[in-house]
């Protein structure tokens, strides 16, 4: 199966936005996952005065994480479909939150600027093209030694990693989205965490693309070795060495 990309992805998750709420939810620990991947981040207490960026904020489920944890926080929040960026932005949000339509490659274009205290992607890098284009962007858009946060499945390497995800995807997240008219999105997403990096994979890409101090933290429950939260630092030089 070929991954679907660029505006093909966007319009079938705008498609999708009208049920994706709802299937997430059926996913045990979803918000509350997202949630402790922002507190990994370590910024400080509520957030005043913090810029953050929300980089494919989809419905607004990444957003929401961010509003709790981080109350006092300016977040802008970033997608590049419009159906779902248009249920985020219906939703009831505190002052300090504004939602932009863009991808993440052509931020720029869309007025998004730094420099940003922190970044936070989650379910992004494996359904871009380029994701250590994506990367450089945001360690250019980051403050310096400003936080990035990567929530994403990556596999753990082990065979039982894969065969959770699949029977997951496949017994259960497929055959309700193809009910819903959403069954090639859903395909996608089962193929795309299946052919994207490792945890390991992913971390040592996140250092090569000019972070430190990158850590893979494993999310508990039925997604241990699937699903991760991947924090780092933007690095002060341009190799993006441990220290």
């Amino acid at each position: 199966m070929t991954l679907l990309r660029d505006e093909d992805l966007a319009a079938a998750f705008s498609h999708a936005a009208r049920s994706y709420d709802t299937l997430v939810a059926a996913n045990p620990g979803y918000h509350s996952h997202l949630r402790r991947s922002v507190r990994r981040l370590g910024l400080p207490r509520y957030g005043a005065g913090l810029r953050v960026l929300d980089l494919g904020c989809g419905t607004g489920a990444s957003t929401g994480a961010l509003t709790a944890v981080l109350p006092g926080a300016e977040i802008t929040a970033v997608d590049a479909s419009a159906g779902m960026l248009e249920r985020a932005a219906a939703k009831r949000w505190p002052d300090g939150v504004t939602f932009v339509h863009a991808s993440a490659e052509r931020l720029a274009g869309a007025g998004v600027t730094g420099p940003f205290d922190a970044v936070f992607a989650a379910y992004l890098l494996r359904n871009v093209a380029d994701p250590d284009a994506v990367l450089a962007t945001v360690r250019g858009l980051l403050a310096p030694r400003g936080r990035l946060g990567v929530h994403e499945y990556a596999l753990g390497g082990r065979r039982a990693d894969r065969a959770v995800w699949s029977l997951v995807s496949r017994g259960l997240l497929q055959p309700v989205a193809t009910v819903l008219g959403d069954g090639p999105l859903y395909r996608h997403l089962w193929r795309s965490v299946v052919a994207f990096d490792t945890a390991d994979r992913l971390a040592g890409r996140i250092r090569a693309a000019g972070f430190d101090r990158v850590r893979a933290l494993p999310l508990p429950g039925w997604q241990t070795g699937i699903a991760h939260t991947f924090v780092a630092r933007r690095a002060d030089g341009t190799s993006g060495a441990a220290r």
